[in-house]
C-alpha cells in the first residue's frame, strides 16, 4: 500500500489537469479538507511559485484557481505553440465582446444598436468559442440575453466582470453632447 501525498502534492496534481479554474470549496471536498486549509495551501503555493521565479503562476481568477504561464515567458511559449494556428477574434467580434462584458446581460437587438449593425452571425461565433452564453430572457420582450462567460474571465485573466476598466478614460469629454449632435 502506498501513502496518500501530501496536501500540497495533491493540490498541484490537480491544478495540472483542470482546463478550467477549480473553486478552493470543490478542492476542499476532493481533498476532504477544510476550505481554510485548502485556501491557505494554495495561497503558499502561489507565492513560492513566484518567490522561486518558476515559469508558471498559480492565479486565483473566474471564481477558481489555476496554473498560468508566468508572463515573463510569454515570448517562449508563444513560439512554441504558434504554429499559424492561432485564431483572432475580428474587429467585429471584440466590438460585439465588448459591448456584451459592459452592458450585460444584454439582448441581440440592444447590441445591433450600440455597435449600428446587425451581429446575430457574431453572437454565434462569440458563443461557440465559449465567451459568451445566454443569460435567460428578457421578461417584457423574450429576447435571449447574453452575458459573458467565466471562460471569457478566465482568458482576461480576471476574478470578475467588476474588474474590467471602466470606459470612462476612453469617452470623448463632451459625449452627452455627442448624442445630442447626432439627433
Amino acid at each position: 500500500m502506498t501513502a496518500e501525498p501530501g496536501l500540497r502534492a495533491s493540490l498541484e496534481a490537480i491544478l495540472l489537469v483542470v482546463d478550467e479554474p477549480v473553486a478552493e470549496i470543490t478542492l476542499a471536498q476532493v481533498l476532504e479538507r477544510p476550505s481554510r486549509e485548502i485556501a491557505e495551501a494554495l495561497r503558499e503555493l502561489a507565492g513560492e511559485y513566484t518567490a522561486q521565479g518558476r515559469g508558471f503562476d498559480l492565479r486565483e481568477v473566474a471564481g477558481g484557481w489555476r496554473l498560468y504561464t508566468r508572463a515573463e515567458c510569454a515570448a517562449v511559449v508563444e513560439r512554441f505553440v504558434r504554429d499559424g494556428q492561432q485564431s483572432r477574434l475580428t474587429q467585429a467580434a471584440l466590438e460585439t465582446l465588448a459591448v456584451v462584458a459592459y452592458r450585460q446581460p444584454v439582448s441581440r437587438a440592444r447590441i445591433a444598436a450600440v455597435r449600428g449593425v446587425n451581429s446575430d452571425g457574431v453572437i454565434r461565433t462569440l458563443t461557440a468559442r465559449g465567451l459568451v452564453e445566454e443569460a435567460g430572457t428578457d421578461p417584457e420582450s423574450q429576447a435571449v440575453l447574453y452575458r459573458t462567460s467565466s471562460f471569457f474571465l478566465e482568458r482576461l485573466g480576471l476574478r470578475s466582470i467588476e474588474e474590467l476598466p471602466p470606459l470612462a478614460p476612453f469617452l470623448p469629454d463632451d459625449v452627452n453632447n455627442l448624442e445630442e449632435q447626432q439627433k
